[in-house]
């Protein structure tokens, strides 16, 4: 008998829909080359959820090269949790709940490696790690998908001739951790808070001393987001207690976005292997706390010319002022995304160094959008202060640019520079996440660019999530001061 010849093997996933570019297919070989290299034992595949919090399987390096390409299954569910990580759809009806065949019953969906954004965990022994877009099983993208919806404003935005560049200055707190809270008894849905006691006292804003205090735990992160090679370009003490700050480098396309997601995970993951909480939440509820905000510095760049179009010999470019009234115009839906919690709109404070309405200044730390840069400088650019820590940078980025590119289409005005910000007549910030939610909906421009369906989804998520709040904190559902029991449970350790 003559020897059978070998099956041919099935295209993959990723060859049969077409999902990655030349340059993805290259990095793929290179990440195959660093398993090997670096004798790997684990890779995590990793996508980012409807909260910017990354959810994802380990696979062992033997699987992990083939699962690049045939996929990695996830459970649907994951897209119709709240922060609570509770489903507030009724998945197991028709449609799932969302009308869509593919969300019903907690089908899978597919993860799918980005092979660009690979990297080498320090922290962890042999481990790599995968940032991953979703599809589902037909190939088709998954609408929930924030990244995907990110990837597409960029692409609008290139239409139109631009380049994003996007700035990172976050701010957050990074505690003792004191009690993890492992008892049976507080492991309740969601769990209780841990208990943190401060590495430092506050209000030594800057201050050498202050700074030298906390630099050996300082030190440990620092380390961990050199390594992961994220462009890091310092490490600040904040004003209140037990509260850093750390900056990075312009970067273009999804990269800002990216950094920021692993920039997270990276310091809560180093936090808490060495006995530290990392919090993102905007403001913990512990006493004499501070609030913290991301600052999302961005311009636009000429991707013929590679000119910064926000330049002008007399200040900022007509594109840029335009861009800028576009921002300040959806300022309000926009919140949504920038400020996705019931917490972070306790930042929304008057004369403090938060905005509490929608306007621009020069050089302004009172106002929601900064504008820096001397005039004709290649480095103008504007800064927002309006986002907190805890939100997903896909959404937060997108929202800039759909805001922004309306701006330019619509040539709207922006008014004039308010130096005194908290006495500017103008539209005040939401100062409630359902104020927020209210305004998102009725924002034509986020909901034709976004998709009904995904605002709608988002929506509905956040909705549940701040109606959790006000059924538990009655007394309290509209006290834009005190932090609650519930806040400190929802978001302390999940951001």
């Amino acid at each position: 008998m003559p020897p059978r010849k070998p099956a041919k093997s099935s295209p993959s996933f990723v060859s049969r829909h077409g999902l990655w570019s030349d340059a993805q297919e290259k990095a793929a070989a290179e990440v195959e080359r660093a398993i090997k290299a670096n004798k790997l034992e684990v890779i995590r595949f990793s996508f980012a959820d409807q909260h910017g919090v990354l959810r994802g399987k380990t696979l062992v390096a033997s699987e992990a090269v083939s699962a690049m390409r045939s996929g990695v299954n996830m459970t649907t569910t994951l897209l119709a949790k709240d922060t609570s990580h509770k489903s507030v759809f009724p998945v197991f009806t028709a449609g799932g709940g969302f009308g869509m065949a593919e969300m019903q019953g907690g089908a899978d969906f597919v993860m799918i490696a980005d092979p660009t954004t690979f990297r080498v965990l320090p922290w962890a022994n042999k481990t790599g790690w995968l940032l991953c877009d979703i599809y589902f099983g037909n190939g088709a993208p998954v609408p929930f998908s924030t990244r995907a919806i990110y990837r597409d404003a960029l692409a609008d935005l290139a239409k139109a001739g631009y380049d994003f560049l996007a700035g990172l200055e976050v701010e957050f707190h990074l505690f003792k951790l004191d009690d993890a809270m492992l008892t049976p008894e507080a492991a309740t849905w969601p769990p209780q808070a841990p208990k943190v006691s401060l590495l430092t006292q506050g209000y030594q804003y800057l201050t050498e001393s202050r700074f030298d205090m906390v630099d050996p735990a300082v030190e440990v992160l620092r380390h961990g987001i050199e390594k992961l090679d994220l462009p890091l370009r310092s490490v600040e003490l904040e004003l209140g207690p037990s509260q850093i700050e750390f900056t990075f480098r312009p970067q273009t396309s999804l990269e800002a976005a990216d950094t920021m997601i692993l920039f997270r995970a990276a310091v809560k993951q180093i936090a808490r292997r060495h006995g530290y909480l990392a919090s993102f939440m905007c403001r913990p509820g512990l006493p004499n706390m501070m609030s913290s905000g991301w600052h999302l510095h961005q311009s636009l760049i000429e991707r013929k010319s590679k000119r910064n179009a926000f330049v002008d010999p007399d200040g900022l470019s007509s594109l840029g002022q335009y861009y800028l009234g576009g921002l300040l115009a959806h300022a309000r839906a926009a919140a949504a995304f920038t400020t996705p919690t019931v917490n972070g709109y306790k930042r929304y404070r008057p004369y403090s160094l938060a905005p509490d309405r929608a306007i621009w200044a020069r050089d302004n730390r009172g106002v929601m959008m900064r504008l820096l840069g001397e005039a004709g400088a290649s480095s103008t650019h504007l800064e927002n202060r309006v986002g907190e820590p805890a939100a997903n940078p896909y959404l937060y980025m997108a929202s800039q640019i759909r805001a922004g590119l309306d701006g330019i289409a619509n040539r709207i005005d922006p008014g004039v520079s308010a130096d005194t910000p908290y006495e500017t007549a103008a539209a005040l910030l939401p100062k409630s996440l359902g104020e927020a939610v209210t305004a998102l909906r009725a924002d034509d421009v986020f909901r034709n660019s976004f998709g009904a369906g995904f605002v709608d989804y988002y929506a509905h998520i956040k909705d549940a999530e701040r109606e959790r709040f006000e059924k538990e904190e009655p007394a309290h559902a509209d006290d834009p001061l005190r932090v609650t029991p519930w806040e400190q449970r929802e978001y302390l350790d999940l951001f």
